[in-house]
């Protein structure tokens, strides 16, 4: 693949492309009545990056109507390096905000808008590193990924893990990390519990079959199985060293005088690396099914989604090596999960790294810090120096 012409004339700046992209709304949401499409923030970074010279592919995502991943290639050959993000962000209340979320406002050395540091943000960064080697031979590709729906289903980091494209060997995930290298996360479950009852008049409980009894010992052996989980697994790397279980919400009955017919359990699991969302999964059906015939009700269990699985580089791999070397800190591991497994999966050497602070998503008044920026131009720089220019 041969590099295309450079034409970046016209090329906002930094700070204006950052603005494009935040006055976009591209809102991921598991309701479908939130969900909106990423393709106007796919299409812009399209025509950013073909009037740098990348070669384009925007792929549609399988069943997912109004949703793309785009693949920018400069260069060509069988190594490269992927500087990956994903292009949606999660729903927002402007009420809650200082100011218009999908207006960039920079104020007290901080870029403010919804998508600034989750992530939007990112890709301006890394045009802006990208700049200074549009005129320069590659020896090995650079690509950037822009993805769909990571703030809900993560259909487009699936979509391309089960096509197994793009190829490349190296690979960055911009999330927010306060450039801090991370090389390691837990895999996260999102699982409802539904228990189906009988209604009936509450001054006679044979009446019925309540479902919120039965959904109480439900909850139960939940807590019961979260201790034994922190009993068997540990990890000291983690800051939460255990794998965690999160009662979330629950909805059931109607009124206080009539027996619950109906009750609806939302919980989370993250596991630490090691552990699979899948065994995990059958081992709470199997303790829950129990219960559904000890209550005289309808027991079922479902994925709200299909999960994230944990992540776990070697701190030994020559990226987590040279990310810890640009950033002059050690690799950590965190809590909430990103899409590196499945660049892993793609038999990626991957890390997660990026500008802004996690404590800034999926908040109101979420900013990216001005002193984060030029740094982040550096780490990508040399990682573009060392995987791109050099051969392998």
């Amino acid at each position: 693949m041969t590099q295309k012409p450079v034409s970046i004339m016209k090329l906002p700046a930094l700070i204006d492309r950052m603005s494009t992209l935040i006055a976009l709304p591209s809102v991921s949401c598991t309701h479908p009545d939130m969900d909106m499409s990423n393709l106007p923030v796919i299409e812009a970074l399209a025509d950013w990056f073909e009037r740098m010279g990348f070669a384009i592919e925007i792929q549609h995502v399988p069943n997912q109507p109004g949703k793309a991943n785009l693949i920018a290639t400069l260069g060509s050959g069988p190594g490269g390096l992927v500087l990956s993000g994903h292009t949606d962000t999660v729903p927002f209340n402007e009420n809650r905000w200082n100011s218009n979320p999908l207006k960039l406002d920079q104020r007290d050395n901080k870029l403010y808008g919804l998508g600034t540091c989750d992530m939007k943000g990112f890709f301006s960064v890394v045009i802006e590193a990208v700049l200074p080697y549009l005129d320069k031979p590659l020896q090995q590709p650079l690509i950037v990924l822009a993805t769909a729906d990571e703030e809900s289903s993560m259909s487009g980091a699936r979509a391309l893990a089960q096509q197994g494209y793009p190829k490349a060997r190296y690979a960055v995930i911009g999330e927010p990390t306060s450039l801090k290298p991370i090389h390691m996360h837990k895999g996260i479950m999102m699982e409802v519990v539904r228990i189906q009852g009988k209604a009936g008049h509450s001054s006679n409980p044979d009446l019925g079959n309540n479902a919120l009894e039965a959904m109480h010992s439900v909850m139960g052996e939940l807590i019961s199985f979260r201790q034994e989980l922190a009993s068997n697994y540990q990890n000291a790397d983690f800051q939460v060293s255990v794998p965690t279980l999160n009662l979330g919400c629950i909805h059931g009955g109607d009124n206080p005088n009539r027996i619950c017919g109906h009750c609806e359990l939302q919980y989370d699991l993250r596991a630490l690396p090691g552990m699979s969302n899948d065994d995990l999964r059958e081992s709470i059906r199997q303790r829950l099914i129990p219960l559904g015939e000890q209550f005289n009700v309808k027991l079922t269990s479902e994925a709200l989604f299909d999960g994230v699985p944990s992540f776990a580089s070697e701190k030994t791999s020559e990226m987590v090596q040279l990310a810890e070397k640009l950033t002059g800190h050690d690799s950590e591991a965190v809590a909430f999960a990103t899409e590196a497994p499945f660049l892993q999966q793609m038999g990626m050497d991957t890390i997660v790294l990026g500008p802004g602070s996690i404590d800034q998503a999926h908040q109101p008044d979420e900013f990216m810090a001005l002193d984060q920026i030029n740094p982040m131009v550096d780490v990508l720089r040399g990682m573009i120096e060392n995987f791109c220019l050099q051969k392998t």
